[in-house]
């Protein structure tokens, strides 16, 4: 039992001007003990806020926490009274409520300035996103090379793990959405070939467009939206769980054990993958031409190795390694950016990747023209 006194208001009428005195303890325990009292407090809430000649005195109030500045701030019309009396150990709940619903701030909103303060906030945080991937770029690389001075003590286990979790296991759905888009971008084809008599020539067209385009993005993106958000959440849980924490004071280093597995284990598996998901869209390819163009398959793998230079498959698997180092690195820097509690850790999630497939355009735009004369 709490011997707190209960919230009251009473109008007192002895001095030059009527003051509202607020006395006992406005809390949340209290003000939620009986509803007949809070019905009473709000009546009277009602009735006094009504007045404009009266002084509101709370140097009385014995316990306040946020809820009962609510009562306050509501009866107020959300603007303080400029002669409230109110003690100064209480004073910075009102502060805060004022920060957050006050007038100025409401106006502020719409200020004309406004896109400029957000192009200027967009451009630190992008900066500092920038400084932070550097670091971390900085970090695996240190790490790489301490791995590679002594193998032996190296986190074997967790690049194992990594491995099958992000290549053994997305064999699945890669082999089901290259099997799909090599019998689309076949069907399609053929239907404009077939109109020029150039039946033949939907070998060159599918075998450059899957092994040099297709098929290291589609394994790219889905290794993103699948293992690189698997990554980025597995890092915020630990953040949010504080087991990032626990390893620092145990002195394990977070990049050695946790960051590196991940980012070898993507450098190895996405090449693989690649070459997965081009075997099983040219193998879609040919079906749909089988069945449109009536080209056997048998011609299909005659043809390959003639219209394809093998500079492509190189040049494919070079993305690969590439785009895995990109998506695990970036899953990696939202995840241990995250803050410890669960809205940041959907956001964090949605930013790594979203930003893991732009990355991965940006990067095949930028091969795309390095590499514009080479298996052409």
């Amino acid at each position: 039992m709490s011997n707190a006194l209960p919230p009251s208001l009473t109008l007192d009428r002895s001095g030059a001007q009527e003051r509202v005195v607020a006395r006992g303890a406005w809390n949340v325990h209290e003000l939620s003990a009986t509803r007949q009292r809070a019905a009473a407090l709000l009546a009277q809430f009602e009735s006094f806020a009504q007045r404009r000649d009266v002084v509101w005195d709370l140097r009385e109030v014995s316990a306040l926490d946020h809820v009962g500045a609510i009562y306050f701030f509501r009866a107020w019309k959300r603007a303080i009274p400029p002669d409230a009396q109110i003690d100064p150990e209480h004073q910075e709940f009102f502060k805060n409520l004022g920060k957050s619903d006050s007038p100025k701030h409401a106006a502020h909103e719409g200020h004309w300035l406004d896109p400029v303060r957000a192009l200027g906030t967009g451009a630190f945080g992008f900066a500092d996103h920038l400084k932070g991937f550097t670091a971390l770029l900085g970090q695996i690389v240190l790490d790489t090379l301490r791995f590679a001075k002594n193998p032996k003590a190296g986190p074997w286990r967790e690049i194992s793990a990594n491995l099958y979790r992000s290549g053994a296991q997305a064999l699945g759905i890669t082999a089901l959405v290259g099997f799909l888009i090599g019998i689309v971008l076949s069907y399609l084809s053929a239907k404009q070939l077939k109109t020029f008599g150039a039946d033949i020539f939907i070998v060159d067209l599918l075998a450059i467009a899957v092994i040099r385009e297709l098929g290291p993005v589609l394994a790219a993106i889905l290794v993103a939206g699948r293992s690189g958000s698997a990554m980025t959440a597995a890092l915020g849980v630990m953040r949010v769980t504080e087991e990032l924490d626990a390893l620092q004071v145990m002195g394990i280093p977070h990049g050695f054990r946790l960051i590196m597995p991940k980012v070898i284990a993507l450098a190895i598996a996405l090449p693989l993958l690649t070459l997965w998901t081009n075997a099983v869209a040219l193998f879609g390819g040919m079906v749909a031409a089988w069945l449109q163009l009536d080209l056997s398959i048998s011609f299909f793998f005659n043809a390959i190795p003639s219209a394809v230079k093998v500079a492509n498959l190189y040049i494919g698997l070079l993305k690969g390694a590439v785009f895995g180092i990109l998506i695990a690195l970036i899953s990696c820097h939202f995840g241990l950016r995250i803050e410890p509690n669960t809205e940041s850790l959907g956001q964090g999630t949605t930013s790594s990747v979203v930003t893991s497939i732009t990355a991965v355009i940006l990067a095949d735009a930028v091969f795309a023209i390095a590499f514009s004369n080479v298996g052409i």
